[in-house]
């Protein structure tokens, strides 16, 4: 009797560049990889957000992956990892998207180990092109800590600009913290990307 090898097959796999990194959708079937990863940078990811805060457990990593794959039959949002050598180091999201009304909101999240190469970045761009191309999605929000300098210098990258500041509207352990607003409209984002896509 042949023995059957179990391959781990990736529906898609996007290329973030030279450097091996790639971009996958994040499953509820890897919700026990989410979590070791989730674990090891813990801290750092819940210095702004609350996904550390989320994420605790088996159950709750499933919970919370299941939650997305169902916004993504709904066409309301999506979530991607970014692995590097094979191991999940972060991902991007869409937390929410309205078709219908072509707008979404990005955000993502990075362990301490991936941080300054510009991962997140790299990412952001593919999912961002893909919701104004393929998902005529004509305004895309990143909502920030004011504190959140690094993923404040994302926005700044991706050509982004500063809507204003909601203040004290994010109540995270115990305190109130100031939203930044950045986005990029659709024709912005087509002008600013016109090289790369001819």
């Amino acid at each position: 009797m042949r023995r059957l090898r179990l391959w781990r097959v990736t529906m898609f796999a996007v290329s973030l560049g030279d450097d091996g990194a790639q971009l996958r959708p994040l499953e509820p079937w890897q919700a026990e990889e989410f979590l070791t990863h989730m674990n090891r940078g813990r801290e750092f990811i819940g210095r702004y957000i609350g996904l550390a805060d989320v994420v605790t457990d088996l159950e709750s990593s499933r919970s919370f992956l299941r939650a997305y794959a169902e916004k993504a039959a709904a066409d309301t949002g999506r979530i991607y990892g970014i692995w590097t050598n094979g191991v999940l180091v972060g991902g991007v999201l869409f937390r929410t998207m309205d078709v219908e009304h072509g707008t979404a909101e990005a955000g993502c999240w990075l362990e301490p180990s991936a941080a300054g190469r510009g991962l997140v970045t790299r990412a952001a761009r593919v999912i961002i092109t893909w919701a104004i191309e393929q998902r005529d999605i004509h305004r895309v929000e990143w909502r920030v800590s004011a504190a959140n300098e690094a993923s404040i210098a994302v926005a700044r990258r991706l050509g982004m600009r500063k809507d204003g500041v909601l203040r004290e509207s994010y109540p995270f352990r115990g305190k109130r913290h100031d939203i930044e607003v950045w986005s990029v409209l659709a024709p912005e984002w087509r002008e600013a990307t016109a090289p790369e896509r001819s």
